[in-house]
């Protein structure tokens, strides 16, 4: 089980309130996006959940433990890759474990049978150069499940993909959350993007930031192809671009 709690979070910097009173629950299995403008605090709430940064109010939890400031417990993926060009693809994914300790042998054997999984296969000895964007994106996912197989806080992953890449990648990506059995809350701009892979939306709203609106996209997973043409779809646009101005 892998459930994330977020309770009351605030959070200021230089005196200035950058989120107030945020409540975020993550239940096992789900998609869950935070969406809204830039600056409204997304990425303060990630740093606070992934325990880089320490709130001034609130608590953090994972399955019942408080984790508030303790980093390492939850995968955190920025918007860029970010993988080390000077290191194989197999000893980029690996390296959250050679961090924590494990030997580059053990490490490497540990993440192998993983590549086929995330369709990587054959690109082990290859270099982060000779790879495509989506699968450099596979890998930095890979390389962020292998830090923690739980739960991943990815920020904007797919935003520099172009739109066909990016479509495939949403069908990838939700085909191996199920597979590994991965929890997932996931910032974006793109409100298209947040409809067509959530379960759930949190709108994150306002100066400072605040949870104003939670959205349940009641359209069963995975999403028909041509979901986003329905009337249904424009709905839930609708009440988002209302919502968030």
């Amino acid at each position: 089980m892998s459930e994330l709690i977020v309770k009351n979070v605030s959070k200021s910097f230089d005196g200035r309130k950058i989120i107030q009173n945020v409540n975020v629950t993550l239940h096992e299995g789900e998609l869950v996006c935070l969406l809204g403008v830039s600056g409204g605090g997304k990425t303060t709430l990630f740093n606070v959940i992934s325990g880089l940064t320490i709130p001034d109010e609130g608590q953090v939890f994972l399955d019942g433990e408080e984790i508030t400031g303790k980093p390492g417990k939850i995968s955190y993926m920025l918007q860029k890759d970010l993988l080390l060009p000077y290191r194989t693809i197999e000893d980029n994914v690996a390296l959250p474990l050679v961090i924590k300790g494990m030997s580059k042998k053990e490490a490497r054997k540990q993440a192998a049978p993983y590549f086929a999984e995330f369709g990587l296969e054959g690109t082990e000895k290859k270099y982060p150069r000779q790879l495509s964007g989506g699968m450099r994106q596979r890998a930095a996912l890979m390389r962020t499940y292998m830090f923690s197989r739980n739960v991943a806080l990815l920020d904007e992953p797919f935003s520099a993909l172009d739109t066909i890449t990016k479509s495939s990648m949403h069908t990838w990506y939700l085909n191996i959350m199920e597979q590994i059995h991965l929890s997932t809350l996931f910032i974006t701009h793109d409100i298209d993007e947040a409809i067509l892979l959530s379960d759930r939306i949190y709108l994150l709203t306002g100066k400072p930031g605040e949870i104003t609106q939670e959205i349940v996209i009641r359209e069963p997973k995975p999403r028909r192809a041509d979901f986003n043409l329905t009337e249904e779809f424009l709905q839930y646009k609708r009440l988002i671009l209302e919502k968030i101005g």
